[in-house]
């Protein structure tokens, strides 16, 4: 590891902009997912988004303790893949406002984040390990383990309930429905990034 004035090369510098890369993220999604929440016309969306703000705040926090582990003071770098992600949501929240399937073009939007997340910190994890950043390595596959699940639980809200909302208005105004598989089936085991 380098010490507190080298400038850190190799994997221990991608480690450190990928950690101020989601540290970014990170809080720029504790205010998204309010926002998300409050667009919900679902109750159990719009908890299940203020339930992974909550877990987004201790995310934030681990990142902190990451940075002190690297010796270093937090400080998020730019993310551009989160701020694509959060446009893209913003314009969803918008072309959707008044659409039977907004609860489920806002679970598409959250899952296009959280995909993003878990291969994130799926690298991040595996950095840590190779780096020896044991203490690291373990806040990081904590908060893995959140994103997975939040996944998990947008991936059954959206089947069991949310998708076929959308589905069913346009059945109503005399459609017919396709039989088409759900989008939001992901069954996700583990990332590249955290094979190995």
């Amino acid at each position: 590891m380098a010490t507190k004035n080298d400038k850190p090369s190799g994997l221990e510098k991608l480690f450190e902009d990928q950690v101020a890369d989601l540290y970014y993220a990170e809080k720029k999604l504790v205010t998204a997912l309010k926002k998300m929440s409050g667009k919900a016309s679902d109750k159990k969306l719009a908890d299940a988004f203020l339930s992974h703000r909550q877990e987004t705040e201790g995310q934030v926090e681990r990142l902190e303790q990451v940075f002190g582990i690297l010796g270093k003071k937090a400080k998020g770098k730019k993310c551009e893949a989160i701020e694509g992600l959060l446009k893209e949501a913003e314009e969803i929240m918008e072309d959707f406002k008044d659409d039977p399937a907004l609860d489920a073009a806002l679970v598409c939007a959250a899952q296009k984040v959280e995909h993003y997340e878990i291969g994130s910190y799926g690298c991040l994890v595996t950095y840590a390990e190779e780096l020896g950043l044991m203490d690291a390595a373990k806040l990081l596959q904590a908060t893995l383990k959140e994103e997975k699940g939040a996944d998990e639980k947008l991936t059954k809200l959206a089947e069991n309930s949310l998708n076929m909302a959308g589905e069913a208005h346009r059945t109503h105004k005399g459609g017919k429905s396709n039989g088409a598989t759900n989008i939001n089936k992901t069954k996700q085991t583990r990332t590249p990034s955290t094979v190995g």
